[in-house]
């Protein structure tokens, strides 16, 4: 394949050199797949893109309703192929939050075409409507003339902008990243050097299209390639785990990946029997990213899944987000790299061996990024430090992108930054991590940190060990709150019903009980809320801005609340 200028030119020639190799298997919450090959995909994709341009789309946002199925990679490729700007969102049958989500885009896009399938065509228009965005015209995909597919793809140059990607919105409120044609390029190379990949790879999983992990790292990557993309609905791996592992083992998976708390519930739900039925000889890489990795997940998972051919080694950490178009940095194909540090300095901001007698941690290095990408930097000072400091990570490089739609104060604050010994073109992820020997350690965010007498509690942390307390407990989010000193707060979700004001009260003292053994924290309120009530992203990161929010209103309904000196709420 020839050097191509844009990310449409590079698809445009390999789907033509690999005509007639399969692109794509699509399944549904069966298990049942949907194959296309390429010269299939190319059409649909052209017959999409003969009816954006027939509307004048060229350069114009254009929302696409994202699933699993071929329907939504053509509607994605048709935004490529007539030179629109792709603003994936999530499909139809997602949660009120995710309507929510979608009628903000809409709004903050001015996107005036939403593609989708026809049976979803009237829902969107009514949420649409309901939003006062009733202008916008919703396209049915699998009912456009299949006889206006003529017409080359379009030709736009390195610095277009290629699509829109929103953030997961764990920490903020969602925002529209500018991936430019050049950022899709630089990834793509930078995926295939990671991740060992070629036209033979099948990449594939469950994370949707409008998550940058499911949309770049396992839809447009293996079509680049010239590989078969494996696209599993997300609703299969949410009623039961260990169906993305049969369906990656069945369909001869090589790559895939996910968050960390999927690899946790993997390991919860699989019995001996289900490992004598499943074989993961043939997954290469499985990256477990979109959050900060557990050496505890990443050491366990490995060991067990090695009963069913989980080769050493393909289980890797890996660290990336939106603004850089997914990659910064993913393990190699050796054993996790993992190192054990004195607990105590980490809250201090070291990374300082283990001290006898005293409480230790494990962090899981995420890999080596390229040379001169990343800084370790003082996030007030801009000073760039030494090896073994935590400190905020900042990154450069092709695959930074050109900024936030729309917002130019955000884009100013984040975009560009300089050191204070004078290299520039840093992007400030508000990641905070270290590196050592080369290898990036990734310890939290600036936002979630919690200040506790001059240490640093990392909320995910607290949270991983609150959910290994046991049953009755759920999901968990620690966060801090403003009162006459910051407090912390211990929000935590309570199986079963039927509960007395006292065993309530005593569950709230084993969460206050593993605080504080474990990092010393004593909450100011422990809250004990239903399942279901702590909000995730839709890669399964806690939306902690948002629950902090609904505490602050006090429009969360807990089971139980209880302050440090005792006092009740209802």
């Amino acid at each position: 394949m020839t050097a191509a200028t844009s990310f449409t030119r590079a698809l445009a020639e390999r789907f033509s050199a690999s005509a007639g190799d399969t692109a794509l298997l699509c399944l549904d919450e069966t298990g049942r797949a949907t194959a296309l090959d390429y010269r299939e995909l190319d059409a649909r994709a052209r017959t999409v893109a003969a009816a954006l341009r027939g509307r004048r789309a060229a350069g114009v946002p254009v929302l696409v309703a994202t699933d699993s199925g071929p329907d939504t990679v053509a509607a994605l490729l048709g935004c490529l192929y007539a030179g629109a700007v792709a603003v994936p969102v999530p499909p139809p049958d997602a949660s009120r939050a995710a309507a929510e989500r979608t009628a903000a885009i809409a709004a903050e896009t001015d996107a005036p075409l939403l593609l989708t399938h026809s049976a979803h065509a009237p829902e969107f228009s009514r949420r649409l409507a309901d939003a006062g965005r009733s202008a916008v015209v919703c396209l049915a995909v699998d009912h456009l003339p299949a006889a206006a597919g003529d017409g080359e793809p379009a030709a736009p140059g390195p610095g277009d902008t290629a699509l829109i990607q929103y953030t997961s919105g764990s920490t903020a409120a969602p925002r529209g990243v500018r991936v430019t044609h050049a950022n899709l390029l630089a990834v793509m190379r930078a995926l295939k050097d990671a991740l060992r990949t070629d036209r033979t790879a099948r990449i594939g999983g469950w994370l949707p299209l409008h998550h940058d992990l499911g949309l770049i790292g396992q839809l447009l990557h293996p079509l680049w390639l010239g590989a078969t993309a494996v696209l599993m609905p997300q609703s299969l791996f949410a009623a039961d785990p260990l169906r993305w592992l049969r369906e990656v083992a069945r369909h001869g998976v090589t790559v895939t990946a996910a968050p960390d708390s999927a690899y946790a519930r993997c390991l919860a739900a699989v019995t001996d029997a289900d490992l004598a039925e499943l074989d993961l000889g043939r997954l290469a890489v499985a990256v477990n990213a979109s959050e900060p990795v557990s050496a505890v997940t990443q050491d366990a998972f490995a060991r067990r899944f090695a009963a069913a051919g989980l080769r050493t080694g393909a289980l890797v950490a890996g660290y990336g987000l939106a603004e850089a178009t997914l990659l910064v940095s993913v393990g190699g194909p050796d054993p996790a790299r993992t190192t054990t540090v004195c607990a105590a300095a980490l809250d201090h901001g070291t990374l300082t061996p283990p001290v006898p007698g005293r409480a230790v941690r494990t962090v899981v290095g995420c890999g080596r990024p390229a040379p001169d990408t990343v800084r370790i930097v003082d996030p007030d000072t801009s000073a760039v430090l030494t090896d073994e400091t935590v400190g905020e990570i900042w990154v450069r490089g092709p695959a930074v992108t050109a900024g936030y739609w729309r917002r130019p104060t955000e884009t100013a604050a984040a975009f560009a930054a300089v050191t204070a010994r004078g290299e520039h073109g840093f992007l400030r992820t508000g990641d905070l991590g270290a590196l050592s020997d080369g290898e990036l350690y990734v310890t939290g965010r600036i936002k979630d940190a919690l200040l506790i007498d001059g240490r640093t509690l990392h909320p995910q942390e607290a949270e991983r060990q609150l959910a290994r307390t046991g049953a009755p407990f759920g999901s968990a989010v620690v966060l801090a709150a403003a009162a006459e000193r910051e407090e912390i707060v211990a929000i935590q979700e309570v199986h079963g019903t039927g509960w007395s004001t006292r065993q309530l009260a005593e569950l709230a003292d084993r969460v206050r009980g593993r605080l504080h053994g474990e990092f010393g924290a004593d909450p100011g309120r422990v809250v004990l809320v239903r399942p279901g009530t702590v909000r995730r992203t839709t890669s399964g990161k806690v939306r902690r801005s948002l629950m902090r929010d609904l505490y602050l209103r006090g429009e969360l309904r807990p089971l139980y609340a209880r302050a440090a000196e005792g006092g009740l709420s209802p």
